[in-house]
């Protein structure tokens, strides 16, 4: 007991109160606080539906972002989301910004978006302003923010500008990143830039199959073809209703064509009946 304390007990027990007892008294709970608490051991779908951001409820996309993402968790990266939302209101948009700055508390979210989105800025939230297919504005991103781990294409859905920037921004992604494009159902919608007909080699699902036959160039029996960029940095590609996600790394697996596919280049076969041992070659 402090000496104030001491003389106040005294002065009470004179006059025949009793003193007061002590006690701790606890600091009330800000809305910040609370909300973090709340959101403590979340999993990313209840963060997109506690935020307010579509990728949960009107889509479904969150799950399969928990699948492709949870590593990156506790690690420093960068992560680029084109498109910011609030379109209907100005004021409005950012939540998936602010979804995915909760996932992954060590970093840093960017934004670009076509119109002014300023004031969505916050710590470890930067935006920029500027189109989604114009290469200076995306270079400007990757020299200022350094390399790119994750991009989130959710901007015009427009198939002319998802292959783009899709174009531009790949040969930039880390060597280990992934590059999702969500909405893709606009392949399929002319009214978005998309097509009809299923073949229409200009929509973003024709880019997508273009990928996943470059997945597979080594298997290729035309010599001459030359292997893309996207070929032989494009490990893995995976297609859900209306989202896509690829993965980025060196994609030099090798190919068991040329002792499988023994007329057609020649030479005594490594494996199968009539090598050594008679091995059955293993497709």
């Amino acid at each position: 007991m402090s000496k104030l304390s001491r003389i106040t007990a005294r002065l009470r027990s004179t006059s025949g109160q009793a003193p007061a007892q002590e006690s701790a008294v606890e600091e009330p709970t800000t809305q910040a606080q609370a909300d973090r608490e709340r959101r403590r051991g979340m999993n990313l779908t209840e963060l997109a539906l506690d935020f307010g951001t579509d990728k949960a409820g009107d889509h479904h996309y969150t799950q399969h972002y928990q699948r492709h993402l949870e590593h990156l968790r506790g690690e420093a990266f960068t992560l680029l989301e084109i498109g910011i939302g609030g379109y209907k209101n100005r004021k409005n948009g950012g939540q998936s910004l602010r979804m995915w700055k909760w996932f992954f508390p060590k970093a840093q979210i960017v934004g670009l978006d076509i119109e002014d989105k300023s004031w969505v800025e916050a710590g470890r939230i930067k935006v920029y302003q500027g189109s989604q297919d114009d290469e200076a504005v995306l270079e400007r991103i990757v020299a200022e923010q350094g390399p790119i781990k994750v991009v989130i294409d959710d901007g015009s859905h427009r198939p002319e500008h998802i292959r783009e920037t899709f174009r531009i921004l790949f040969p930039l992604l880390a060597d280990d990143g992934i590059y999702c494009i969500e909405d893709t159902q606009t392949s399929y919608w002319p009214e978005f830039g998309g097509s009809a007909d299923r073949q229409d080699p200009t929509t973003t699902m024709a880019l997508v199959k273009d990928l996943i036959d470059g997945l597979h160039f080594e298997e290729f029996v035309d010599e001459d073809y030359t292997p893309k960029y996207t070929d032989q940095h494009i490990t893995g590609i995976s297609c859900y209703h209306n989202l896509v996600v690829i993965q980025k790394g060196d994609n030099v697996e090798g190919t068991n064509k040329h002792w499988v596919l023994k007329e057609r280049y020649g030479g005594a076969p490594t494996v199968g009946p009539h090598a050594p041992g008679g091995a059955q070659a293993d497709l």
